[in-house]
């Protein structure tokens, strides 16, 4: 849920706005552990408030990543 709201933004939503495009049913401490996965696993960064998706979700670009050679 709070995966598709930051994908489907069309800005880098802050913090506050996510929080506010979530329904209700969610508790504010379940949205920041949410939150705090996500970045530790490499699927968002949160720069100067901003959340970012940098998780590769486009099929082309999951298939280049598989098929191409590792430098090291």
């Amino acid at each position: 849920m709070v995966e598709k709201q930051i994908q489907a933004a069309k800005s880098y939503p802050t913090k506050k706005e996510l929080w506010q495009r979530l329904p209700r049913k969610v508790q504010y401490q379940t949205f920041n552990r949410i939150l705090d996965y996500l970045e530790s696993s490499n699927k968002i960064l949160i720069d100067k408030g901003e959340i970012v998706w940098t998780f590769p979700s486009n099929q082309k670009l999951r298939r280049l990543l598989h098929t191409s050679k590792r430098l090291r």
